[in-house]
């Protein structure tokens, strides 16, 4: 029997990657949405085309009840879940002192509830042996300017990520977050001069940026077998960015 994964807004960016790298290692996934079904749709379709299973469910992740039909409705289709990877999220940018608290508002609905959502569900609903993996950033390290308030949504992953761990011990559920430098994905390169992208990719021992598909290598570890003794961890996957 297939395991079964949740992949958080999979139809673009580092989910789409998430998404068709669990579905390549054997997973049946659910391509979670928010907004656009179109998109998902054609990471079904790529994912089917190369002979995985695969299905595109929408709703708001900050929404209890659209997320607990998602569940119903994942293990309805597929028997059960076993790998929840939740990178949906915004990035709203600006010096703390300038920042709209609408903005703020919006980022704690979505990075912070929308992750307590799902981590809640996932730790009623994964099976044995399961896995959570919850998205950080590594700029929590950086201390960059702009960041105060993103990466204060971002704390809050983290704080209420490393405490679930503990919550489920003897669960068999490994519960972990990954913090992506940064990574081309339309989130981070929209409104970035080439210049910058640039001289952060400098800034790296590997001379770049990462790819979705190297942020998804270390989602597949930590679903996989050889991730089950990483447990409670934040793991920056930034090439020595930070």
């Amino acid at each position: 029997m297939s395991r079964v994964a949740i992949v958080t807004g999979g139809s673009g960016g580092i989910g789409r990657a998430v998404a068709e790298r669990l579905a390549a290692d054997g997973m049946a996934v659910v391509v979670h949405y928010a907004g656009n079904r179109e998109r998902a749709e054609e990471v079904v379709a790529k994912i089917t085309a190369d002979g995985g299973q695969a299905v595109a469910l929408g709703g708001d992740v900050a929404d209890e009840e659209a997320m607990t039909a998602l569940f119903d409705e994942t293990e309805r289709r597929f028997g059960g879940v076993d790998v929840v990877a939740n990178p949906a999220g915004i990035m709203l940018l600006a010096p703390l002192a300038e920042m709209k608290l609408d903005d703020f508002d919006r980022m704690l609905r979505i990075n912070v509830r929308g992750t307590f959502i799902i981590s809640q569900l996932a730790a009623r609903r994964l099976r044995a042996g399961g896995a959570l993996i919850n998205f950080s950033t590594s700029v929590m390290r950086l201390q960059q300017p702009t960041y105060a308030g993103y990466t204060a949504t971002k704390g809050a992953v983290e704080a209420m990520t490393l405490i679930l761990a503990r919550e489920l011990g003897g669960r068999d559920i490994t519960v972990n977050t990954v913090g992506p430098g940064p990574t081309a994905t339309p989130l981070f390169l929209d409104g970035k001069p080439q210049e910058i992208v640039d001289r952060i990719a400098s800034a790296n021992p590997f001379g770049r940026i990462a790819t979705p598909e190297d942020i998804a290598g270390t989602v597949a570890f930590l679903a996989g077998p050889d991730g089950r003794w990483t447990n409670g961890q934040i793991l920056y996957a930034n090439g020595g960015t930070a």
